[in-house]
């Protein structure tokens, strides 16, 4: 199942909502404001990028910088605390499954969800209006 985390007050949230429903993709949705995450859900999110905690660590956010963080020199028991305490530092939306992350609403980047088989058609149909 694919899970969806958001801030109500994301746009990107709601494009990724949207684009989900559009591509009529089944998922699970998440407001994490309001049901804040837990330690062992910030770990399994981090074991799923490719960069660590910056891929999902929002350094623009307000938290972010009147908490004055130097990320690089945090354990990541600091970290995963940190992340639980301010739910704002997390960078919305997540969309995730078993094996996939993706941080941010990027339509392209998101595509990687659609099952193979309408991806498959979509590059024949592509491959033949090319030739």
């Amino acid at each position: 199942m694919l899970n969806l985390y958001v801030a109500q007050s994301s746009a990107s949230s709601r494009k990724a909502r949207a684009w989900l429903k559009s591509h009529h993709i089944d998922f699970k949705e998440r407001n994490i404001n309001s049901n804040p995450l837990n330690a062992d859900e910030v770990k399994q999110i981090l074991r799923l990028t490719e960069n660590g905690s910056e891929d999902i660590i929002s350094t623009r956010s307000n938290i972010y910088k009147k908490l004055n963080l130097d990320i690089d020199n945090l354990t990541v028991s600091q970290l995963v605390d940190l992340v639980v305490k301010y739910p704002d530092l997390i960078k919305r939306p997540i969309i995730f499954d078993d094996h996939r992350l993706e941080v941010g609403f990027n339509e392209e980047e998101i595509r990687r969800f659609l099952p193979r088989s309408v991806r498959e058609a979509e590059l024949r149909k592509l491959e033949s209006q090319i030739s």
